[in-house]
């Protein structure tokens, strides 16, 4: 079941309360225009990341395949545009006051590409697993910098933020598992055999899904003649801790220097807003 976002005017920061109850009940929600006014300096942040990558950079596409699949994160101190949305942007009060946080931290910001007539599809997965975190107020956005359709969209499973178990992480090349002895994952169900609600939601440029860590999500390639260009960014609320992963997580974060059940070191990631007492 594939669902398309009614259209909506964009949303100013003090959200209502339907699209807190909504954000809480689906994991995600569509902001219409939310972000327009920040399109031309993300897409210059976005070029300066591509002109100089990060450590972290990937090249998705592998040898004998088409197009080009980059993304890399963890720039956002180096790369002005990147730094000026995360502090000055309503993105991080939107975050707080979707996820019921009195105080947001920067957990990171992420760039994904998919040049023309790039086939390889962005496999379905949860973020947290991936992560050094743990908690329920989390919020990733992620912003076209170019028009989307449905054929080339972020595709999410709404409610799958409420599944029981976290799903297996796996490494998107070779599909192995990500860590040795994760036992506590669940393997990822047939999120497209019909039983389960998935948006596809047409965006333009400056529009943005903003969802849970924890909210299934994939994409397919871009087979079409423009380029697919996201940002994003994502937020720790009040209850997220650190949480030792059994091997390297993605980002890594080396050198952290914490313990499970830490609250993350403000001096790596920033509060970025408070709610107003």
């Amino acid at each position: 079941m594939t669902l398309s976002p009614a259209p909506s005017a964009a949303l100013p920061a003090a959200l209502s309360p339907v699209d807190i109850e909504t954000y809480q009940r689906d994991g995600a929600l569509v902001l219409r225009g939310a972000f327009a006014g920040w399109v031309a300096a993300l897409r210059d942040g976005f070029e300066q990341n591509l002109a100089q990558p990060g450590p972290f950079a990937i090249e998705n596409v592998g040898s004998g395949e088409r197009g080009r699949f980059f993304e890399d994160y963890c720039n956002w101190q180096r790369i002005a545009p990147f730094a000026d949305f995360i502090r000055r942007s309503p993105a991080a009060e939107i975050a707080g006051r979707l996820m019921g946080a009195d105080a947001v931290q920067v957990f990171h910001e992420h760039i994904l590409v998919k040049e023309p007539g790039t086939a390889k599809p962005t496999p379905w997965h949860q973020d947290l697993p991936y992560y050094c975190v743990e908690g329920l107020q989390t919020a990733s956005y992620w912003i076209p910098l170019d028009p989307v359709t449905r054929a080339n969209t972020l595709r999410v499973v709404l409610g799958s933020h409420r599944w029981p178990r976290l799903v297996r992480p796996k490494r998107w090349a070779s599909n192995e598992n990500f860590y040795a002895g994760d036992d506590l994952f669940m393997e990822m169900p047939d999120v497209e055999d019909g039983s389960h609600a998935i948006l596809v939601p047409e965006l333009e440029p400056g529009d943005a899904v903003v969802f849970d860590f924890r909210t299934v999500h994939g994409a397919a390639g871009n087979t079409g003649s423009g380029r697919r260009r996201a940002f994003s960014a994502r937020f720790l609320g009040d209850d997220v801790r650190y949480l030792a992963r059994p091997g390297r997580t993605s980002p890594p974060f080396p050198g952290i220097g914490l313990a499970s059940g830490e609250r993350m070191r403000e001096d790596w990631f920033p509060v970025v807003w408070r709610r107003p007492s």
